[in-house]
């Protein structure tokens, strides 16, 4: 399928250096508001350029456009290729408005347009392996999960030295303002809802913890945020993000008869650990040293198949596969089917992660209003 990039920034690259692993994808072009930042990229990639982001939507032969641009313009840009007739994926969130986020899916629906958004590690080996123990009852009734997305403290690092491959600077004023919670929690929670369905109430707090971050005239984002969610299906879940606390991507998810648990919510193939409940259970936990000797610890579980993609490294070989969601989309478009991740479902995540970010604006308990239809076995993954 033929499509289009509108963003040459920093998460660009990291999309092209996984869009080798798709040749049913076919890149038309790239535009970018920057002319330096588009000459750069293009350059590097050997991609065309277009004039203007007029030009792409007036090429026929784009059918999808991947929105790939600050969040802040989400919107604007996602709209301008809906009326245009163009198929949209769009970086996470939707928009930093829900109302405007609906008006998103609601035009695309009356389009007959599909549109969704990043993140698309739903679609990893891992969760899918997660997702298989969980319907295969390994843990019985799964009641409570604990869920952390910390990356250390990032104002601290030598961010400035963060360049992509084609010169690219990592947007740090961006990133600040924008804020790490709509960036990130939408990794835990595309899972978490895959899993367990919708939720239907949470209670949330967010936080400036660092105001001063090292930039001038910075008007900062909750750094800190953390939220209670209460899924219709009688899960509980806390989810925490920071950019201050230290470095924790782990997933933990308790039930009946044990535990499942990954340290790296963001490899595509990281390991998932099995711990069965037993009556030495107490102990194991409490010293996992006993564990180790005893053979009662957590069991690694092979995952559903080998990890196309499994790492640490930024670049060159990647812990996630940017493509992936684009590649389902392209395929729901050529089926006439939904794609795995539903626009509703984007919504529903993108209302989660905006009453999370700013209780102030949405409330800090608050019944969810957007909601979608649960995957079933057969839908969870192509």
């Amino acid at each position: 399928m033929n499509f289009a990039i509108v963003g040459c920034g920093f998460v660009a690259d990291l999309y092209m250096n996984a869009l080798v692993s798709h040749p049913e994808l076919k890149l038309s072009g790239v535009w970018d508001r920057d002319p330096q930042r588009l000459a750069a990229f293009t350059a590097h990639h050997n991609v065309s350029a277009y004039a203007s982001y007029q030009a792409l939507l007036a090429d026929t032969n784009v059918q999808l456009v991947a929105n790939l641009t600050n969040p802040r313009e989400h919107f604007a840009v996602s709209e301008a290729a809906l009326l245009s007739g163009k198929h949209v994926y769009s970086e996470k969130p939707l928009a930093t408005e829900l109302d405007r986020a609906q008006q998103l899916v609601e035009l695309a629906e009356r389009k007959g347009l599909l549109i969704t958004s990043a993140p698309c590690s739903v679609l990893s080996e891992t969760a899918q392996t997660i997702w298989k123990l969980l319907d295969d009852g390994q843990i019985g009734t799964p009641r409570l999960v604990y869920a952390e997305l910390d990356d250390g403290n990032v104002a601290a690092m030598d961010h400035a030295s963060w360049i992509s491959p084609s010169g690219a600077p990592w947007p740090a004023r961006d990133e600040f303002e924008v804020g790490c919670t709509l960036e990130h929690a939408g990794y835990h929670l595309t899972w978490l809802t895959a899993f367990f369905g919708p939720v239907q109430r949470m209670t949330s707090f967010a936080r400036v913890v660092q105001p001063d971050k090292g930039l001038p005239d910075l008007q900062p984002a909750a750094d800190y945020a953390t939220a209670c969610l209460a899924f219709h299906n009688g899960v509980t879940a806390r989810l925490t993000c920071s950019i201050y606390g230290s470095h924790d991507h782990r997933l933990r998810i308790f039930g009946d008869e044990g535990t499942i648990g990954i340290d790296r919510i963001w490899d595509y193939g990281a390991p998932v650990h099995l711990s069965k409940r037993h009556k030495w259970t107490h102990r194991v936990e409490k010293y996992p040293l006993f564990g180790t000797l005893t053979g009662l610890g957590p069991k690694k579980v092979p995952l559903v198949r080998k990890p196309a993609v499994s790492g640490i490294g930024l670049w060159g070989k990647n812990a996630m596969d940017f493509c992936r969601g684009i590649a389902d989309l392209a395929h729901a478009i050529y089926t006439g089917t939904q794609p795995t991740m539903t626009a509703r479902w984007a919504l529903h995540i993108t209302e989660v992660v905006l009453a999370m970010q700013s209780p102030d604006i949405y409330g800090d308990v608050r019944d969810i209003q957007h909601q979608f239809d649960p995957l079933k076995p057969e839908q969870w993954a192509r």
